[in-house]
């Protein structure tokens, strides 16, 4: 059995949008319009992100994606079966397609109060500690072997 493929579409017109991860469990999934009501974050002089949420105050730590990584919003396409094969003939390989709808360059951490704490914060060290991993398992040195 062959494995699945994976394909991922994006149009020339992908918009741009904001990552923020909330210290909260939101239970709904699609859009919420009109969205000022709900959330409007505003920026300081010193690039410090604040926005209330109901009620509370919540400020933001901006993590910026390193220059050679895109950050993609993705949703499953509608899924489109292959016609079954012939006897005789080849199976069709299962393929799946994830439709970019939108792009960021940066990821807001949200805290209660105060932005989140860059050394302790789960999320912030799982990113920055991944990146490294990546780079390290995917640096070819000059020879064409695995820079260690």
């Amino acid at each position: 059995m062959s494995q699945p493929i994976l394909s991922i579409e994006e149009s020339a017109a992908t918009p741009c949008a904001m990552a923020n991860i909330l210290p909260c469990r939101i239970h709904h999934n699609g859009p919420v319009d009109p969205i000022d009501t709900f959330w409007s974050p505003t920026s300081s002089q010193d690039g410090k992100r604040t926005a209330y949420f109901r009620g509370r105050k919540l400020k933001a730590e901006t993590t910026p994606l390193p220059e050679s990584y895109r950050g993609v919003v993705v949703e499953q396409a509608p899924r489109v079966e292959a016609p079954p094969a012939e006897e005789g003939e080849k199976k069709t390989v299962e393929t799946s397609s994830l439709k970019v709808t939108g792009t960021f360059e940066e990821v807001a951490v949200w805290g209660h109060e105060e932005p989140v704490d860059r050394e302790s914060d789960g999320f912030v060290r799982g990113v920055e500690e991944w990146l490294n991993i990546a780079d390290k398992i995917h640096s070819y040195g000059p020879s064409g072997k695995v820079v260690e």
